[in-house]
């Protein structure tokens, strides 16, 4: 039988000489998106730095996915009323480990475990961070008026855990400003956070093999590549209406869209691509990881991505590593910094911005689309390390050895 408490525990606890930071999030499952590969990728930073990160999440102890984590993982197994991820094993946790840390983050809001963080960490005279990934966008206002009323109901619960923070950690410039216009009352500490990627391992030339193995139909043929939730946050079903409209003038193009099918609508735009006479001309792998997703950035001619919101767009950092540059839209909110750098296309998240995305890349000369290929991993480079993020994330806790509560003294936003 199970015990109520699991812990999957994969490296060895660290030592009270280094700095110990918890992270806390719902689930580690590859198919939730953004948050679990940033925690991934500070868990791999962490260990080139003087400091040591453990998870505390709600999966159960036995999922896959936890095996090859590069971190301590206590997984408590239990999630109650669904997406809100209600679980009084963590709770439990939390208030019997949470002095052993330097200090805590929360990976995202609106579920119980960011209120279990704040409970805790006050409790423990500790720190904390917390990371709202994009959730106070305006964007989901206007998008879901519905659920915007749910979360205004729920703001006297979820307000108190971004005021008592350490730190609110906004991923770029444009982020912290478009948060506050979601809800009131809306004042705490903003502080704008490196958010990167670790260098990608593994041979590229083995990479693209693997990749071309698994769809072996486009060896030889050129394609755009566009990697993530199959959502309608994401645009896929403007990128399928616009590379629909261009197919005929670039017949040796395809498109790969990869990634989870989590609202079942992987069917409705198959349907769009059967109607359209293009269903041969675009692949659908599913979510692809490892070796198998740096293999198709590197084979792929550019990434494309049209979405309608993303406070960063981690893929997007990680299509740059891969020395791929990026046609993506101006809700995007690092858009200026990759176009700045010569690294992207940016343009509306509408069908015609689309369209513009894709005759801007197909219709320029080879030369155009080799100079800004060359861009791209410099941008990477200079922007998105993950190392710059670990080091960040141990100066949010300055007074963590000496068991003060201290506020976060790194430069706010505006």
């Amino acid at each position: 039988m199970r015990q109520a408490l699991a812990t999957r525990s994969l490296l060895p606890l660290p030592s009270q000489s280094r700095m110990s930071i918890l992270h806390v999030i719902t689930s580690l499952s590859p198919r939730d998106g953004g948050p679990p590969e940033v925690t991934r990728q500070l868990a791999l930073a962490y260990g080139r730095t003087n400091a040591q990160i453990e998870v505390l999440c709600n999966d159960d102890p036995d999922a896959p996915f936890l095996k090859d984590f590069p971190c301590p993982v206590h997984a408590v197994g239990q999630r109650w009323l669904g997406k809100y991820s209600l679980s009084p094993r963590m709770w439990k946790w939390l208030h019997a480990n949470a002095s052993r840390f330097d200090g805590i983050v929360a990976q995202g809001i609106w579920t119980f475990p960011c209120v279990a963080v704040r409970a805790a960490a006050l409790r423990a005279g500790k720190s904390y961070a917390v990371f709202p990934h994009g959730s106070l966008d305006p964007w989901f206002k206007r998008k879901f008026p519905l659920k915007h009323f749910k979360k205004m109901l729920y703001w006297p619960i979820q307000y108190p855990v971004l005021r008592d923070a350490a730190a609110v950690l906004f991923t770029s410039s444009l982020e912290p400003g478009l948060a506050r216009l979601s809800f009131r009352p809306n004042e705490w500490h903003a502080v704008l956070y490196p958010q990167g990627i670790c260098e990608p391992e593994g041979a590229p030339e083995a990479q693209k093999e693997l990749f071309y193995r698994s769809l072996p139909q486009l060896r030889g043929r050129r394609f755009l590549l566009f990697m993530g939730r199959l959502h309608t946050k994401k645009g896929c079903d403007l990128l399928i209406e616009a590379f629909s409209g261009i197919a005929s003038e670039h017949p040796d193009v395809d498109l790969v869209v990869a990634g989870p099918d989590q609202q079942g609508f992987q069917a409705d735009l198959q349907r769009i691509c059967a109607q359209k006479g293009i269903g041969s001309r675009v692949h659908w792998p599913g979510m692809i990881v490892g070796d198998l997703k740096w293999g198709a950035l590197r084979s792929a001619e550019a990434f494309i991505l049209p979405s309608h919101q993303e406070n960063f767009g981690l893929v997007v950092a990680e299509s740059l590593a891969a020395g791929r540059p990026v046609l993506t839209t101006n809700k995007v909110n690092i858009w200026q910094e990759i176009q700045e750098d010569g690294a992207a296309l940016i343009e509306d998240d509408t069908l015609e911005g689309t369209v513009r995305l894709l005759r801007g890349w197909l219709d320029v000369s080879p030369e155009r689309r080799a100079a800004m290929t060359e861009r791209a991993y410099p941008c990477y480079a200079s922007r998105y390390t993950m190392q710059r993020a670990a080091e960040m994330m141990k100066q949010l806790f300055p007074g963590a050895k000496t068991g003060e509560t201290t506020r976060v003294t790194v430069p706010r936003t505006a």
